[in-house]
Order: structure tokens, then sequence, then C-alpha cells
């Protein structure tokens, strides 16, 4: 997806809780029957292990004829990472993927050195109503991997390994959880699950790595006494084991990694250690240098002047 213009989201409830680093609560922007809430970057806190974006989006529902509508547009220096929870949207790129992708599934798009995609939807699904609710990640690549060939590549939700019990429901979408792995690569180590809780669960979240989060996305949870809602980021502290008592019916998505190889310069839909390859992919989107996407070469959005 592209960068949409939204307020920097803000330092959120006041905690107890020695485990909690940073409480970040997401700013929402309306874009028209669809609301959209960024967790990151924030201030004081750019990533979250390599993750650099995180967009909640929706939940929504679409009159017929309604619905996304993202012209194609380049990335450079991120893996953009996909997975809804309602909905359907469909990818196409400049590689000449075309995919849907549903509820439970994983879009994994790696930009490197350069791709351009667009997230529509068909007209087959715009001719009923329909809900839309998931997040959308960028996730920084590390320096070695920023220059790589471009790729994507699409999980359907029985190739994502899950997990039930106690009243709890996990599924790994990335990296190495709960003795579970996920078939999808990426080349920084890195974690990213969706956890779906019932009222009086507790998810324990080790400390595997220094930088980890958990994203409320429904529901109310209670972590070492203090209690949090729907459209919270909370990051932890390294080295605490932590436990998660869902209140309510609750859906988290477990996000974290390895620090990542230094800052990251972010313009746009752009990505990367250098400022001097940011300006190199302006000049190169401008100049209508990026390859097209098949089938839908015509529309694209704009550089932002």
């Amino acid at each position: 997806m592209s960068w949409l213009p939204a307020p920097d989201p803000k330092q959120g409830d006041a905690h107890a809780c020695a485990a909690i680093e940073q409480v970040i609560v997401p700013r929402a922007r309306d874009l028209g029957g669809f609301s959209v809430r960024r967790a990151l970057p924030a201030a004081g806190r750019q990533m979250v292990g390599p993750f650099i974006f995180f967009d909640q989006m929706g939940p929504a529902e679409f009159l017929i004829g309604n619905g996304i509508d993202v012209r194609p547009h380049p990335h450079i220096g991120l893996a953009t990472v996909t997975y809804l929870f309602e909905g359907e949207i469909f990818h196409r790129d400049s590689l000449g993927t075309a995919q849907a992708i549903h509820a439970g599934d994983l879009n994994l798009m790696t930009a490197g050195s350069g791709i351009v995609h667009s997230e529509r939807e068909t007209s087959d699904a715009k001719a009923s109503t329909r809900r839309l609710f998931g997040i959308q990640a960028w996730a920084a690549l590390p320096k070695h991997a920023e220059e790589r060939a471009a790729d994507f590549r699409h999980y359907d939700a029985r190739d994502l390994p899950r997990i039930e019990d106690g009243g709890k429901r996990v599924r790994v979408i990335m990296g190495s959880l709960y003795g579970e792995t996920s078939p999808a690569a990426f080349p920084h180590p890195a974690i990213y699950a969706e956890a779906v809780l019932a009222p009086g669960a507790i998810l324990p979240l080790d400390p595997d790595y220094d930088e980890r989060a958990i994203y409320i996305a429904s529901g109310e949870i209670d972590i070492a006494g203090d209690r949090f809602g729907d459209g919270r980021l909370l990051v932890f502290r390294p080295g605490d084991r932590i436990s998660i008592l869902a209140l309510s019916n609750a859906r988290l998505m477990l996000l974290g990694g390895e620090p990542m190889d230094g800052p990251r310069h972010i313009w746009w839909n752009f990505v990367s250690s250098s400022k001097d390859r940011i300006d190199a992919a302006k000049a190169d989107w401008r100049a209508g240098r990026f390859a097209l996407v098949p089938g839908d070469g015509t529309d694209f959005i704009p550089l932002p002047e």
C-alpha cells in the first residue's frame, strides 16, 4: 500500500508494568468510509525489529461499487507484509503477479531494488456489500538485502502454522513462535503472528528477541494489572517474559525481532539506509524508469511534490 498522509501516532496510557517500555496510540484517519490507524513509525520509536510501518486497515464495510482502489506506486528497500482478518484485496505488481489475498493469508512482497504494485478489488467483489479489516506492515530490509531482486510470495492460510490450546488460537505469519515456524522467509530475524484469545485465556510471550511488541486489534487485555483496549501498540523492554490475559474476546498481533542494522530513512513509499538512494528512487519514478504493472499500467500515483 502507498504511504497515506496521517497524523503521527502519540504516546498512550500511563502504565505501571515495568515490562512495558512504551504505549503507542495510533491516530486514525478517515479516507472516505475507510479508516486507517498508523502505529509505526511513532515519536521515539521508528521500528520494532524490522517493522517500520504498521497500519490497521478498517474495520470497514463497503457498499456496492465502493472499496479499496490503490493505484500503482513504487517501493524500494522494504517488504510489504499484508494480512487480513476479513475481506479481500487484489494485488498486481511489475513482476507480473496477479493475486487475491483473503482472511488468514499472507502476501509478502519484497521490493528490494524496486517494484511497483497496485491494490484494488475485483469487479466481482465490488458487486456486493462486504467488510475489510486487516494489517499492512512494512519490514525494512537489512543493508545486505536492500538492493536484492524484487520478489513476491503468497501463502494461503492453510500454509501458515496454526496453534490452538486453552482458548488461544495463534497463526505464525513470519519467524518461529511456540514451537512452529512459518514457511515465509525474511532476511532478518523477525517474528510476526496473529493471536485470537477467549476471555480468561493467558498467552505467554518469551524474550526471544530484544525488540517485541503487541498490537491490540480488538478486545481488552491485562498485563501485570494494567488494562489496555483496542488500538494500542505495547512495546516491551528486553528480557522479560510477558503474560497476556484476555479480559474479553481479543485479537492481537505479535511482532518483533533483532534490532535493525542502523536507522532508516523513510520518504513516501521508499525506505533506505541511504538518503541518496531515496533521492535516486524519486528521480526514477518521476522519469518513468520503474517497470509497469502488466494489466494496470495506465494509471499511477504521482510523486508527491
